[in-house]
């Protein structure tokens, strides 16, 4: 195992395989399918909780459009079903058909998809679950260890 960002990264981390796998999948996917520029997407952060995706989607018509959550990874593929009812003298409107994958963090859900003034719009949520929030471990008793919940300050 190779990692570009250095060994010593690994020598004080425990859990992070699926992580380090999935940079791995991503660096060689890379090399293979760049990232296509068509149609143009923004990625946003909203607040520390939520984030959108934004797909410029003009001519696409909803039923042309499909969106997958598989795993962590998330799919946009459009496909045009129309043809142009005259002929063209200028084209400077590309309609093709197009896909997009996007990684998705585990903890990271998709919430909604819509489209508004052109934009598809996909909003997600970085979901952490109770049990991944801080805790505070008591010390003491060996065989009953407790597990104390953090109070936040009031």
């Amino acid at each position: 195992m190779s990692y570009s960002f250095g060994r010593n990264v690994l020598l004080s981390s425990v859990g992070f395989d699926r992580f380090i796998d999935a940079l791995e999948e991503m660096s060689v996917g890379e090399s293979v399918n760049r990232a296509q520029s068509y149609p143009p997407y923004n990625i946003l952060k909203i607040n520390e909780r939520d984030y959108a995706i934004e797909i410029a989607v003009a001519g696409f018509k909803r039923e042309e459009l499909d969106i997958t959550a598989t795993g962590n990874k998330l799919s946009v593929v459009g496909k045009t079903h129309e043809k142009a009812a005259g002929e063209y003298l200028h084209k400077g409107i590309a309609n093709r058909d197009f896909s997009h994958e996007f990684t998705l963090a585990e903890t990271v859900a998709v919430r909604s998809a819509d489209i508004e003034n052109g934009l598809l719009i996909i909003k997600l949520e970085n979901v952490i679950l109770e049990e991944k929030q801080p805790r505070k471990i008591m010390i003491g008793n060996n065989a009953n260890l407790m597990i104390e919940e953090v109070k936040e300050a009031a």
